[in-house]
C-alpha cells in the first residue's frame, strides 16, 4: 500500500557506508501532519524498517543518507554540488504494486540489531576519519 523512495545505488558506493535517515509521512496531500524523521541507521536497516512500516499503511517512507559535515564549508560544498544540478537516481516502489521491489532489504532488525548499529554508526562518527 505505501511507497518506499530510496536512491539507487552502484554496488560498491561509498554512500552505504554513511548513515542513513528515514522520512514518513502521509501519501494523501489531504492528510496534514508533519513528516516524522528518524535515524540514523545503517542503510540494510533503515530500508527494512521503512519498508515494514508503510507495507500496509498509506504512507510514504524516504531513505536517504546523512552526511555527517562538521564544518560550514563542508556544508557549503554539498549546497552548491546540489545546486548543480546533479541528477540523484531515485527508486520509487509502490508496495502495493504487482511489479518487483526495486529494493529488498529483507526483514525489520531487531532492537538489539539496530542498537548494535547505532554503535557502529557512533564509532564511524567520532573516529574522525
Amino acid at each position: 500500500m505505501g511507497t518506499l523512495v530510496t536512491l539507487h545505488l552502484p554496488p560498491d558506493s561509498p554512500v552505504a557506508d554513511l548513515p542513513w535517515i528515514i522520512t514518513i509521512g502521509a501519501l494523501d496531500d489531504e492528510e496534514e501532519w508533519e513528516p516524522l524523521v528518524c535515524g540514523p541507521y545503517e542503510r540494510p536497516h533503515a530500508l527494512a524498517l521503512a519498508q515494514a512500516v508503510v507495507a500496509d499503511e498509506d504512507l510514504m517512507a524516504v531513505v536517504e543518507p546523512l552526511l555527517p559535515l562538521a564544518d560550514a564549508d563542508a556544508i557549503r560544498a554539498e549546497i552548491e554540488l546540489a545546486r548543480s544540478g546533479q541528477d540523484i537516481d531515485t527508486t520509487a516502489t509502490d508496495l502495493d504494486s504487482e511489479g518487483p521491489l526495486r529494493t529488498t532489504p529483507g526483514r525489520p532488525p531487531s532492537e538489539a540489531e539496530v542498537r548494535a548499529g547505532f554503535a557502529r554508526i557512533a564509532a564511524k562518527l567520532t573516529a574522525g576519519g
